[in-house]
């Protein structure tokens, strides 16, 4: 299912938690709805499947307007965080529950059942009650009671957030693969960065009630368009003002952001870019496992690098010599890709 999006909001009371939030989903798409707590994420999925009522702004599905219809004219499934299965009822008679709404014929409804069964690893626990199963069982069921009327489009809130780190990572792995299977149009609710760029296709960073970016989890992390996302999405440093900077002197104040692989860290005498060099001090050490991180104050700073196991350890109280080798500028809230100006040759020599 294509879906679109224009000017969506919604109000309670005086406060916007969605403000004018448009955007589109191409057919067989896996999107994470991205963002911390409180943002918006959730009620954008619960006006997509009909559970709210926007205060303005418009929805399509395949070109049909639908924001006015009831969530069972819509083709959604709908996976809730706290999975909202009938404890009363068995694995293979929440499943069945759609079906049965839809009055399928018992024949047809028992062989869609078993079919979701074997599909979602639950074959054999059909007779069991959902305090019988673990949580990664009852999410797997969850999931197949929202797919088992064929719906063509799946929303799912938090799906995950239930479920201890573990099988957390593993159920990740087997959603996607599921999803990929199907070829249902998905949107999943996260505030987990690392959840959203393991399994969707294209992120939306949603904050205070709007759309910061959407894109593949690769250009968000590599091209941030806006100071939240670059803070939000991987190891970031911060700066209020990067024009102070070596190599990224210019008129103006202008916030930036950058990534602890851009930075480069010496000792002295290790390095002879000295007029690239920021003075700096090491505060902190933390092995990482691949990486020593390195917490380095320069000028007025704090600064979290990275610095290979291959090189001298460092330690607190070391002085350093800190190599900005790039960095995010943010002008009114645009970002832009600028490279350290003092590590290019201004009079090359042609051989």
């Amino acid at each position: 299912m294509h879906i679109q999006v224009k000017d969506l909001s919604k109000r309670f009371g005086g406060d916007y938690a969605v403000q004018n939030v448009s955007f589109s989903i191409g057919e067989g798409s896996l999107i994470g709805l991205l963002g911390p707590s409180g943002g918006g994420k959730t009620t954008i999925l619960r006006m997509l499947a009909g559970l709210e009522e926007p205060t303005s702004g418009e929805i399509y599905f395949h070109g049909r307007r639908v924001e006015n219809e009831p969530p069972q004219k819509r083709g959604i499934g709908f996976v809730f965080q706290n999975y909202a299965l009938f404890k009363h009822m068995t694995v293979f008679d929440n499943i069945a529950f759609g079906l049965a709404v839809q009055k399928k014929p018992r024949r047809e409804a028992r062989a869609r059942v078993e079919e979701l069964l074997e599909l979602t690893g639950l074959s054999g626990l059909g007779g069991r009650y959902p305090h019988q199963l673990s949580g990664g069982q009852k999410q797997r069921v969850a999931f197949a009671r929202a797919i088992a009327p064929e719906p063509q489009l799946l929303l799912l809130d938090e799906p995950f957030a239930a479920i201890d780190a573990k099988v957390r990572k593993e159920l990740r792995t087997w959603l996607r693969e599921m999803i990929n299977r199907l070829k249902i149009t998905t949107i999943f609710v996260t505030h987990d960065q690392e959840e959203a760029v393991e399994v969707a296709d294209e992120i939306m960073v949603i904050n205070r009630g709007r759309l910061e970016q959407k894109g593949t989890p690769w250009n968000i992390y590599k091209e941030p368009q806006t100071p939240f996302v670059a803070g939000f999405i991987g190891e970031s440093n911060l700066v209020e003002d990067c024009s102070r900077l070596k190599g990224f002197e210019r008129e103006g104040a202008a916030k930036g952001m950058i990534r602890p692989e851009f930075i480069e860290l010496f000792l002295p005498g290790e390095s002879a870019l000295l007029s690239s060099l920021e003075p700096g001090i090491v505060r902190s050490t933390y092995f990482r496992g691949t990486v020593w991180e390195v917490v380095v104050e320069a000028g007025s700073n704090r600064l979290t690098a990275y610095r290979s196991l291959e090189q001298d350890a460092l330690e607190k109280g070391d002085e350093v010599g800190v190599l900005i080798h790039r960095l995010y500028r943010f002008d009114d809230d645009s970002g832009v890709m600028v490279e350290n100006a003092n590590k290019i040759d201004p009079m090359p020599v042609y051989i």
